[in-house]
């Protein structure tokens, strides 16, 4: 008897049982699935992607070219919008790398918060100490104002309160 349960454990080998046969036929069907769908991507997908190579993430805006103050201040108001928004992505994106690196905070995220900072510092130059219904006539005035400051006073820096 014991020869016999050899013979039997020879004959249940993969090469010989349903179960190899179960591979060839999961690996048929695969193919007849994949097959169509390859086949769509190659000649469908693919094509109709490389004629549309222009992505667009957002709307373009043109600068305004000529002195129009209503197209300035609508420009001036969407820059704010924006930059604003960078600062508080950059502000969140700091929290979480706190939160995340505990007591190595000082050194692992020394680069996230140079970039907050150093964004936080250009709209506060930019937008700072002005009030939110003012539009670009005014920022162009204190841009104005801060150009000559700097040019009088060539040696000094100016230095933001924190």
């Amino acid at each position: 008897m014991g020869h016999e349960e050899e013979e039997e454990h020879h004959s249940a080998s993969p090469q010989n049982s349903g179960n190899f046969k179960f591979q060839n036929v999961a690996m048929a069907l695969f193919k007849v699935f994949d097959g169509q769908v390859t086949f769509v991507r190659a000649k469908v997908v693919l094509p109709i992607q490389s004629r549309n190579q222009t992505k667009y993430y957002h709307r373009r805006v043109n600068r305004v070219p000529t002195v129009c103050i209503y197209k300035a201040d609508q420009q001036f108001h969407r820059d704010r919008v924006v930059d604003s928004d960078i600062v508080r992505i950059l502000r969140q994106r700091k929290i979480e790398y706190y939160a995340w690196e505990g007591p190595d905070k000082k050194y692992k995220c020394q680069q996230i918060e140079e970039d907050y900072n150093q964004a936080a510092d250009n709209w506060f130059i930019k937008y700072g100490d002005m009030r939110s219904e003012r539009g670009a006539l005014e920022a162009y005035m204190k841009q104005k104002h801060r150009l000559i400051w700097e040019r009088r006073n060539p040696g000094k820096k100016i230095t933001l309160n924190k």
